[in-house]
């Protein structure tokens, strides 16, 4: 939760560090062109519920389209499982026809193996956001790395009883390019955000929405949160934006992999 400020400024530095290319400008346009750009088929849908098997490596570079194209969002949920807030989030999105990607801390999941295979069974998909939400793990050993998320991929897929993570978040934004490698040769395509929802600060769900509304031409990906406090803003935004999402001719579908 720690170190989401700052808007896409670590997306943008990540990205221009992985690919060599200079970030041009927010907005819609740009948007849609990196979204349009992004040919590649949409995912096997079976790919994130099919248990064993070897990981195949994937790309290194941050997911930053959703597959639902141009006009397609990401919703990605943070920090859980929780006992309390999890199941209010599934049930949002379960009445909106929704489907989400979940980014799981291995303590947490370890913690809750029930709440992570109902997020499987409701065809939600998994994504490593490391052991215990180190947000200085760019600052630290590549030995550290690993552990965070190798230990982590470990409990969620055992937690999952078998479904691997599909992505890998590092907390904060901290990622390094060894860490971005390291989990793409376990099959985990990073993946960022667009937009910082900052509900973790609990600002009331009227700002929630709002910042939504209003960073949405930034990019497809929004940062939500279903751990960490009280998530009861969080809940009441996304009863409010999954509708409006729809009314504005959005989809919502999963980051490019």
């Amino acid at each position: 939760m720690a170190r989401h400020g700052g808007g896409r400024g670590w997306y943008g530095k990540v990205i221009g560090a992985a690919l060599g290319v200079t970030v041009l400008a927010t907005g819609a346009s740009v948007w849609t062109a990196q979204a349009g750009a992004t040919r590649t088929p949409a995912p096997n849908p079976t790919a994130s519920v099919s248990p064993g098997g070897d990981s195949k490596p994937v790309a290194v570079g941050i997911a930053h389209a959703s597959e639902k194209g141009a006009r397609g969002v990401n919703i990605t949920i943070d920090d859980g499982p929780d006992p309390v807030w999890t199941p209010h989030v599934l049930d949002v999105l379960r009445e909106y026809g929704v489907k989400a990607t979940f980014c799981m801390v291995g303590t947490q999941a370890q913690a809750h193996p029930d709440l992570v295979r109902k997020v499987v069974a409701d065809g939600h998909r998994l994504c490593d956001h490391s052991v215990s939400h180190d947000t200085t793990m760019d600052k630290n050993s590549r030995a550290h790395q690993s552990q965070q998320i190798l230990d982590a991929e470990r409990m969620i897929t055992k937690a999952s009883g078998g479904v691997r993570p599909m992505y890998y978040r590092a907390p904060g934004g901290a990622f390094t390019p060894y860490s971005r490698k390291l989990a793409a040769s376990r099959g985990m395509r990073p993946l960022g955000w667009n937009v910082d929802t900052k509900d973790f600060e609990r600002p009331g769900a009227d700002a929630i929405v709002a910042t939504v509304q209003r960073e949405l031409p930034n990019g497809p990906t929004l940062l939500f949160h279903d751990a960490g406090g009280d998530r009861s803003q969080t809940v009441e935004a996304l009863r409010r934006i999954l509708p409006w999402l729809k009314e504005q001719g959005y989809s919502c579908g999963f980051p490019v992999r």
